[in-house]
């Protein structure tokens, strides 16, 4: 049941359509009416998103709507943590969360892929030696990309390197060494052999080829091995290489503390049961810190801009300022929906619209063109692109400060309800054309 935060967005949102409705006319905008209208909205998506700072959805955020390569709104709201001692500043650098899926290891496919040294058919084991004849190796790497193949939907790696709230000595010193390479948190470095002890919980985890659609990130975690493995290269290496430099995305990368200042990253969550520390500055998922920070799964930080610069890409056929980064053919493959028939709605790593739009469990707007595709994260970021509208809409924002049992963010539809304005914000700007 919704409680009284739902209503009082309700009321906001109905209150102002009755003003637009009110002073609606019929023919062609003036400049004058489209300013006033433009900044209704505006003012509409101000109050959604203070009104999620109010509730306790997040501390802050930053906001980047883009249309036709022209941003049309790039602004930071609120604080990096309810102490309100540091205000969000609009380059501040964000955990992506599960955005990295796509903006990284997805990406780093699709570059693969584009190059022919991928086979989209060919299954797992084929890239990932390790996996034996396992049915996760038996997967092919269309059906694992598209989350059809049957993986189980995560792993809880942590929990088997603690007993009874203590760090086994097998797997944790508290100096690093050659052996415990892997910094944890300080005085806590992890052995060098935990990403084969990784695959090996992959490999022997619950697989069911027959149960369809479910969302796992677990391939993600092997993707890096498949990149470095064909390139040669590390999978952020690469990422740097074929992407992010040349598009002077600066701060978009992974271990964000290697490049940036602490005070320019925003802390994520205070957690209490793995790393018993806040974290600030080094990635939040469990499994990808202990891969050093670096995963297909999550790990990726970024401002909004430089996010935005990646992604241009996407919605621009490929090219960007006339450098060519991917085929379209490829972005197209990639970013169709794959298994329709099978109550499937993913493209290859994308998210994709609902095929049957609901609005209590969307996180977009139900405005959100078949041909859009994005992804959200854990953390509360979304980035969603639709070709159709030429429309690039980012949020970014930390839901899981202090804790992830925070959930107002989806109790009130925020990225959604943002989202439908950015719609209708571009429906005026192509009025007043």
């Amino acid at each position: 049941m919704r409680g009284p935060s739902y209503f009082k967005i309700l009321v906001l949102i109905v209150g102002i359509f009755l003003s637009d409705l009110a002073n609606s006319q019929d023919g062609p905008i003036s400049d004058s009416i489209l300013t006033i209208r433009v900044d209704r909205i505006l003012t509409k998506i101000d109050s959604v998103i203070m009104m999620g700072i109010s509730e306790s959805a997040y501390p802050g955020g930053v906001l980047l709507v883009q249309h036709m390569d022209s941003i049309l709104v790039k602004k930071p709201y609120g604080f990096h943590t309810y102490d309100s001692l540091k205000n969000v500043q609009v380059d501040d650098i964000y955990d992506l969360a599960s955005v990295t899926k796509v903006t990284a290891a997805t990406l780093a496919m699709m570059k693969l892929y584009d190059q022919g040294k991928i086979d989209l058919d060919a299954r797992v084991k084929k890239y990932v030696p390790g996996l034996g004849f396992s049915p996760q190796g038996k997967a092919s790497i269309r059906s694992t990309l598209a989350h059809q193949a049957g993986w189980r939907s995560w792993i809880p790696y942590y929990q088997d390197m603690m007993k009874d709230g203590e760090y086994k000595s097998r797997f944790f010193q508290t100096d690093s060494s050659a052996n415990f390479p892997i910094k944890i948190r300080d005085s806590l470095y992890l052995t060098k052999k935990h990403y084969d002890y990784i695959k090996r919980q992959i490999k022997k985890a619950e697989f069911d080829e027959t149960k369809g659609y479910e969302y796992s990130g677990l391939f993600f975690y092997l993707r890096p091995e498949i990149v470095e493995s064909i390139s040669g290269k590390t999978i952020d290496e690469f990422l740097q290489d074929e992407f992010y430099e040349a598009l002077g995305a600066e701060t978009i990368g992974y271990n964000p503390m290697e490049r940036f200042p602490l005070e320019r990253i925003v802390p994520t969550e205070v957690d209490t049961f793995f790393r018993m520390s806040p974290i600030h500055g080094t990635v939040h998922d469990e499994g990808a810190i202990t891969m050093g920070g670096v995963s297909g799964n999550a790990g990726l930080f970024s401002n909004a801009e430089d996010l935005a610069k990646v992604w241009s890409i996407l919605i621009n056929n490929g090219v960007q300022d006339t450098t060519k980064y991917l085929s379209p053919q490829v972005i197209d493959l990639f970013t169709t929906i794959q298994y329709p028939n099978n109550d499937n709605r993913r493209g290859l790593g994308f998210d994709k619209p609902m095929l049957v739009y609901e609005k209590e469990s969307s996180s977009v707007a139900e405005r959100a063109s078949f041909r859009s595709f994005g992804h959200t994260g854990y953390t509360g970021p979304i980035v969603w692109a639709d070709p159709e509208e030429d429309l690039l809409f980012i949020f970014l924002c930390n839901r899981v400060y202090p804790s992830r049992n925070q959930r107002k963010i989806y109790e009130l539809g925020i990225r959604p309800t943002i989202h439908a304005y950015c719609y209708e914000l571009i429906d005026l700007i192509k009025a007043g054309n």
